[in-house]
């Protein structure tokens, strides 16, 4: 038997066949573009999702027996606002999670409306990246677009649309809209109130391993699928990726260095930050989690060596950077390139390198911006820290977590052991474990984790280091608050 994992990111959709005994057979990539309009903006044409999950199917299938293939479960980026008019055409490109344009929508939900009615409501304050603050600035911006809308669905629920025909969503990836109950697990009826939708406008909710459909015929015949392909609710990337670490039950945590980063918590019961700093969502395990999120993360590595040194030799980059250096670097980066989320909810901040001079050399920045993205992380690890929840050691994935000396440098930023997963393909890997649970492989998704997950390797903290990162963070969180009003004036 074959399942199909797909992770929908930013930048490519990157799907995998993977076997019943968790064996990855084959991955396929496809990218599509990103488009930035205007400053603090960021857009996708979902059509282009589509078109490059069909034409990746069929290249992941070449050379399969197709015909084996009995479930697929998809991963992908949260928050983003696809909408659908009567006729199913997508009305405007996709407003993605790392868009800041709703600084007023944001302003008017948590001050106007009030932090403590939306935490009442959905367990969250408002973020920019999140799907309801969109809502209300195509109301604003779009009326014409507004009124056109009948479908509203998250970026990976598009592409489940596409396969099945039906209107779903799982209740990890609508945790992240600011329209769902998470407690209760349904649509908050104030929200979609206060952002002028109806329930038949929003899809169906689900457990991220219920079946919700199988594939059309005609996409099963185009590709050479059986007739009874399911296809799974899924999650967002960061609990799919969760779930592809084994990140399941209580107390455990992930931190994930993709184009974001993320620390999350999983845990079996509801919980949430007082401080409104983490998120408080669903899990795809069937529970839920806290997770701190950071708009630019191994994105900042990637800006500083392509845009900035013109380089894609990141192993390069980081040959100079011995052990002797951690710790004890002059030059610190506050890694804000999109604004940031967790845990200062500013969508004017922006990145900033301080402590340079005329000695400083390439490496330096290099450092500094790896440095920057794990003191980022440690922020909202501290928030944890100050609700009482005891992070001992945490699984990392991404593809920032394959470079050796960022796992190092964030072993030592959080002074806890990181320990690195055998399979090392988050969402896509979650996604085809979550096809596996829904089509009856495993009971429930604990116990594929138990069956499919291991350790690679575990990364200690060495108390030298950690001693000499404890002194530089405390005089990295003193950067921000320098400088937070400064940000308004540079707009």
């Amino acid at each position: 038997m074959y399942y199909v994992g797909i992770d929908l990111g930013t930048s490519a959709v990157k799907l995998l066949l993977v076997n019943a005994g968790g064996e990855i057979l084959n991955t396929v990539s496809k990218d599509y573009p990103l488009f930035f309009p205007f400053p603090g903006w960021s857009e996708q044409n979902p059509e282009d999702w589509g078109k490059a999950v069909l034409e990746g199917l069929r290249e992941l299938l070449n050379g399969f027996d197709a015909s084996m293939v009995k479930g697929i479960g998809c991963g992908g980026q949260m928050h983003g606002l696809v909408i659908l008019d009567e006729h199913d055409e997508v009305i405007r490109p996709c407003i993605l999670w790392n868009d800041g344009r709703t600084e007023d929508e944001v302003s008017y939900l948590n001050e106007t409306v009030g932090k403590e009615k939306l935490s009442e409501y959905t367990a969250n304050i408002a973020f920019a990246g999140f799907t309801a603050p969109k809502l209300l600035w195509v109301k604003k911006h779009e009326p014409e677009n507004f009124r056109r809308i009948r479908r509203i669905m998250l970026p990976k629920d598009y592409i489940n649309y596409i396969l099945t025909g039906v209107h779903s969503c799982d209740y990890s990836d609508a945790s992240g809209m600011l329209l769902l109950d998470v407690k209760h697990k349904c649509w908050s009826k104030e929200m979609m109130e206060i952002c002028d939708v109806n329930e038949s406008q929003l899809p169906e909710l689900y457990e991220s391993c219920e079946v919700t459909g199988t594939v059309k015929p005609k996409i099963a015949s185009m590709l050479g699928l059986g007739e009874d392909v399911k296809v799974v609710a899924g999650a967002g990337d960061n609990a799919a990726a969760a779930i592809g670490t084994g990140t399941v039950g209580e107390g455990n945590c992930n931190i994930s260095l993709g184009t974001s980063g993320t620390i999350f918590i999983s845990s079996n019961k509801f919980g949430v930050d007082p401080y409104n700093a983490l998120h408080s969502f669903a899990h795809a395990d069937g529970n839920y989690h806290l997770m701190g999120c950071m708009l630019s993360a191994a994105s900042c590595n990637k800006w500083l060596c392509e845009d900035i040194l013109h380089t894609k030799d990141y192993a390069a980059e980081q040959k100079d950077i011995t052990p002797d250096k951690l710790g004890n670097n002059r030059v610190y980066f506050l890694p804000y390139l999109m604004g940031e989320r967790s845990p200062i909810n500013d969508t004017d901040a922006r990145g900033l390198l301080i402590g340079m001079s005329m000695d400083t050399k390439r490496s330096d920045l290099v450092q500094a911006v790896l440095e920057g993205v794990g003191f980022a992380i440690r922020d909202s690890f501290e928030v944890a820290k100050s609700l009482g929840i005891p992070v001992h050691s945490s699984m990392i994935c991404g593809g920032g977590s394959r470079s050796k000396l960022w796992q190092k440098m964030i072993a030592n930023i959080l002074n806890i052991e990181l320990t690195v997963p055998k399979t090392e393909e988050g969402p896509g890997y979650g996604g085809a474990m979550l096809a596996m649970v829904g089509t009856g492989a495993y009971k429930n998704v604990r116990e594929c984790c138990d069956g499919l997950i291991s350790v690679k390797e575990t990364v200690k903290p060495d108390p030298e280091i950690a001693a000499r990162y404890e002194s530089q963070y405390q005089k990295y969180k003193k950067i921000y608050p320098c400088v937070k009003e400064l940000y308004k004036d540079l707009k």
